[in-house]
């Protein structure tokens, strides 16, 4: 029964569920915390829509993953699923991800939905083999969660929000394909069919050019008039963990060669995860005291 259970939390790729706790952060900006029930069914049915698009992913390439020296692990390269209950499983948690949304929220939630769903699969056929297409994708599926979040608590989003969303993913993105460049040039093995469309130097210049955006554009969004208005005048020291967040993560691609897996990292890496939790910490403290 437990071997069942850990083959379908893998399928699922529950660990990757992670990433859609960005459904949330609309809820903590907007300090709407009777809206948490409405955040919770939205992550959870994003949840399924995500790990659905998963399984499609795992069905799609399972030939390619079976010579994948870790992705031949998978539970269908693996062969401890049947083909066809993978796809049962895969229109169970589309469907119901999709009924979630369906009796819960915005009806442009839908529309948000069924564009993640057919980019994703676009992703899957073809995209994901064009250099910059791939990051783009992976990058509008976060600035899709987020929205999501901003619609279920029915909090305005910020434009700077979105778009450091975006900036975020790309950065990560980047640095996961630094690794594949990397894992490239010292074992010649091609973990990517697009891997000739990136090379170090296009890497390490996106990554630094991305990271600089993103800061500056932080800076701005806390000294923003709305943010000052809403939640006082010191929001700008939080700018001091975020800093941090990204010289963390720019050691861990350079210095540990670890960015192959940013979702692995942020469950891993507790300097990542104290400056993360600081940062929101003092978030919450300046907005609770923004008139001391």
């Amino acid at each position: 029964m437990k071997n069942k259970i850990v083959v379908l939390f893998n399928l699922l790729r529950v660990n990757q569920w992670v990433k859609n706790i960005l459904v949330f952060l609309p809820l903590f900006f907007g300090m709407q915390w009777h809206r948490l029930p409405d955040v919770l069914i939205a992550f959870i049915g994003f949840s399924f829509i995500a790990s659905s698009v998963y399984i499609f992913n795992d069905l799609f390439d399972v030939e390619e993953d079976r010579l994948h020296p870790q992705k031949k692990n998978r539970p269908i390269p693996a062969g401890l699923i049947t083909y066809g209950k993978a796809v049962i499983l895969m229109g169970l948690c589309f469907l119901s991800g999709l009924l979630m949304f369906f009796f819960s929220y915005n009806p442009f939630c839908l529309v948000l939905i069924a564009f993640y769903v057919v980019m994703n699969v676009l992703y899957t056929i073809k995209l994901k083999h064009v250099a910059i297409v791939d990051i783009v994708i992976i990058s509008l599926g976060f600035v899709i969660r987020m929205i999501i979040g901003g619609l279920a608590t029915e909090v305005q989003l910020s434009h700077w929000i979105i778009l450091m969303t975006f900036l975020l993913a790309l950065f990560l993105a980047v640095a996961k394909r630094r690794d594949d460049v990397v894992v490239f040039m010292e074992t010649g093995k091609i973990s990517r069919k697009n891997i000739a469309g990136y090379n170090l130097e296009f890497v390490n210049g996106s990554m630094s050019f991305m990271s600089g955006v993103l800061i500056v554009s932080y800076i701005m969004y806390t000294l923003s008039p709305e943010v000052i208005g809403r939640y006082g005048n010191h929001v700008y020291l939080t700018s001091f963990f975020v800093i941090i967040g990204i010289m963390r993560y720019f050691q861990i691609t350079f210095v540990m060669k670890k960015s192959g897996d940013p979702t692995s990292i942020l469950w891993k890496d507790i300097f990542l995860q104290i400056t993360i939790l600081a940062w929101a910490g003092s978030f919450i403290f300046l907005m609770l005291y923004k008139n001391v």
